[in-house]
């Protein structure tokens, strides 16, 4: 507890490297809760005892094969409704991953914790210059309340520039079909 900031917390965590399910790293991190300011995103500190694998070759095989499409890719249910990734998807799924810890860590307080549960719906926007853009409609699992919150992000990527969420909105909550 730091008087009239907020809480910090230090973690010690073993973490799966979710494109090499054998691989594990350790991580330490700091996270600072603000009191009072529900809009303040937490600062968040960490190291990892290693270097992630290199995606360079898979990033440039995905980023041209969305880029030689005839037309707009469209999709929607990552994962189905028996978990099932289909193998020409998972990288719009992994890119939803990404750019939904942005949108989670932005939205987060101690008393949250969310999961991104599955892409509702994802569709390429035409763009003229090199990056690609897709507008999602993701579905958030808040473990805490049980809640599933529809969530609107616009995701910009390049392989050499990263992830970047130019746009989030939580959308109204719908009953389900």
């Amino acid at each position: 507890d730091i008087s009239d900031v907020g809480l910090k917390y230090h973690l010690e965590l073993v973490l799966e490297d979710i494109l090499d399910n054998d691989s594990t790293f350790n991580c330490t991190a700091e996270v600072l809760y603000h009191l009072g300011n529900k809009n303040l995103a937490p600062d968040v500190q960490f190291t990892i005892d290693r270097e992630l694998k290199n995606t360079d070759e898979a990033d440039n095989i995905f980023y041209n094969r969305i880029k030689s499409l005839e037309k707009e890719l469209v999709a929607e249910n990552i994962p189905d409704s028996h978990g099932n990734v289909p193998p020409e998807m998972e990288p719009i799924h992994l890119l939803a991953w990404a750019a939904s810890g942005y949108v989670i860590w932005q939205n987060s307080n101690e008393n949250t914790d969310f999961q991104l549960a599955q892409i509702k719906h994802v569709k390429q926007v035409k763009r003229s210059d090199e990056y690609l853009e897709f507008d999602y409609v993701i579905l958030l699992h808040e473990m805490m309340s049980q809640e599933i919150i529809p969530w609107q992000m616009t995701v910009l990527w390049h392989p050499q520039h990263g992830v970047q969420v130019t746009q989030d909105t939580r959308q109204p909550k719908h009953e389900p079909e």
